[in-house]
C-alpha cells in the first residue's frame, strides 16, 4: 500500500514498484492544495499499469481505511500521504493535525491489527530545525521544530517509536532532504522558480537568496525507498524494530546557483526580488548519508545539473514552453 500515491515521491514510487511486478494498493484524497490536474495525471500514468488498484480516501477516516487494509492485507505498507509545505503550515495549521496526526494515528492502528510486515513512513529533514552542527546526523537532537509542519513529523516518529514498541511492528522513518524532479510539487521552490520565468514574473528569494539546500533527485530517493522495503529493521538495545534514515544527496547547494542552473537550462534570465527569511525556514539542510550507506548500500548518483536537466525538460513539454 502506497498512501498519497498521487502526490510526487508516492507517484514515482509506485509507477516504480508497479514495473518490478509488486502489486500496489494506492490510496490519497486529492486535495486541492496545489493543481489537481497533475495529480490526476499522475493518476492516469499508475491506472494504465498492471497490478494497480487506487482508492480515494483521506487517510484520516479511520473506518474507510480499516475496511481496505481488511480487504487487502497490505504486506507492506508505505505513508507518504501528508501536508505538505511549512510556509502553509503558518496559515492552515488544521489541515496539519488532520492529515499528519490523526491521518498517520489511522495508518498505525491499521498496522497494529493487520499484522504488516513492515511500515515506512515519510518524515523530513525539517525536524532538524536550525541547528548549527552540520551535516544532519540521524542521532543528532530534534527536539526544537520551527515550524507546524516540522512538529507534526517529529510527532510521526515519536508516535513510530511507541507503536513499534508497543505492538511489535517493524517500522522504518525517512527525513526526506528537498526531493526534486520531472511531476514535481508545484509548490516547491525549484517548480515556482521555472514558473515565474514561464511568466515574466520575478523569482522571490528568501534570506537575500543565502540558503543551502540539500537537493535530491526523485530517481535516487525511489531507489532508496525500494531498498528499504526488504530492510526490515533489526530489534535495537530495548527490543524494538524501528529506525529512521537521512533521504538525502549529501551535497548542499547555494540557492543562486541552483537559480542560475535553472535559468540556464530554460534559456531565460529572471527578475529576482530578495525577501527576508521567511518564519518557519532554515538556513541550511545537509543529509549525513553514512548510516543508509552502511545498511542498505544507498548512494545517490544523479549530479543536480542532470537532475534539473531532466525536469526542465519534463516541465517545458507538460507547459508546451518554446
Amino acid at each position: 500500500m502506497v498512501t498519497g500515491a498521487a502526490g510526487f515521491i508516492g507517484h514515482h514510487l509506485s509507477v516504480h514498484l508497479l514495473n518490478k511486478g509488486y502489486d500496489v494498493i494506492g490510496v490519497d484524497d486529492l486535495n486541492d492544495y496545489y493543481d489537481v490536474e497533475l495529480k490526476h495525471l499522475r493518476l492516469d500514468i499508475l491506472r494504465s499499469k498492471d497490478g494497480f488498484r487506487f482508492f480515494r480516501e483521506d487517510i484520516s477516516n479511520i473506518d474507510a481505511m480499516k475496511k481496505i487494509f481488511s480487504e487487502f492485507h497490505p504486506s507492506i505498507v508505505i505513508n507518504l500521504a501528508a501536508q505538505a509545505g511549512v510556509r502553509y503550515s503558518i496559515d492552515n495549521p488544521g489541515s496539519y493535525i488532520r492529515s499528519n496526526i490523526m491521518g498517520f494515528h489511522t495508518i498505525l492502528e491499521c498496522c497494529r491489527y493487520n499484522s504488516v510486515d513492515h511500515l515506512i513512513f515519510a518524515s523530513s529533514s525539517s525536524v532538524y530545525g536550525n541547528q548549527k552542527k552540520i551535516p544532519f546526523s540521524e542521532s543528532d537532537r530534534t527536539d526544537s521544530p520551527i515550524s507546524l509542519y516540522a512538529a507534526t513529523k517529529k510527532s510521526n516518529e515519536e508516535m513510530a517509536y511507541s507503536y513499534s514498541s508497543m505492538f511489535g511492528i517493524p517500522i522504518t522513518g525517512l527525513r526526506f532532504f528537498t526531493v526534486y524532479g520531472p511531476l514535481g510539487r508545484p509548490d516547491m521552490a525549484y517548480y515556482k522558480f521555472a514558473d515565474h520565468i514561464r511568466c515574466g514574473r520575478p523569482i522571490e528569494l528568501y534570506n537575500n537568496g543565502d540558503l543551502l539546500r540539500d537537493f535530491t533527485y526523485i530517481d535516487d530517493v525511489v531507489k532508496a525507498v525500494e531498498k528499504v522495503i526488504g530492510t526490515i529493521p533489526v530489534p535495537d538495545a530495548e527490543g524494538v524494530r524501528y529506525k529512521v534514515y537521512n533521504i538525502g544527496k549529501g551535497k548542499p547547494e547555494r540557492l543562486l546557483d541552483f537559480v542560475e542552473t535553472i535559468e540556464r537550462l530554460y534559456g531565460k534570465t529572471a527578475a529576482k526580488k530578495m525577501l527576508p527569511m521567511q518564519p518557519g525556514d532554515v538556513y541550511q539542510t545537509y543529509a549525513d548519508t553514512f548510516l543508509i550507506k552502511k545498511d542498505i548500500g544507498y548512494s545517490p548518483e544523479t549530479t543536480l545539473e542532470e537532475g534539473l536537466t531532466r525536469f526542465m525538460k519534463w516541465y517545458k513539454e507538460y507547459y508546451a514552453v518554446k
